[in-house]
């Protein structure tokens, strides 16, 4: 059976890939009963500076939350809006 760390770098290794990002760190996971929930902080570059053609050397902060299943297969994620925390 997954433990909490197996869990953490199944969502590390995924957002790193997916949004093509170096660092991850994984700030809240739960066990649920149909798998695992966490919320992963990762720092991307600026869309905006990006958007007007500079080098984006500034990054913005996102938390994206990930829902696994009990296999530690990938059922979601999204990228949550910060002002709800």
């Amino acid at each position: 059976m997954a433990n909490m760390e197996d869990a953490r770098k199944v969502v590390t290794d995924f957002l790193k890939k997916t949004l093509e990002v170096e660092d991850v760190k994984v700030i809240k996971e739960t066990k649920m009963n149909d798998g695992w929930e966490a919320e992963a902080e990762v720092y991307e570059e600026s869309s905006f500076i990006k958007s007007l053609g500079l080098p984006a050397r500034l990054q913005d902060r996102h938390i994206y939350e990930v829902k696994l299943d009990n296999n530690l297969e990938i059922q979601s994620y999204e990228r949550k809006d910060l002002a709800a925390h």
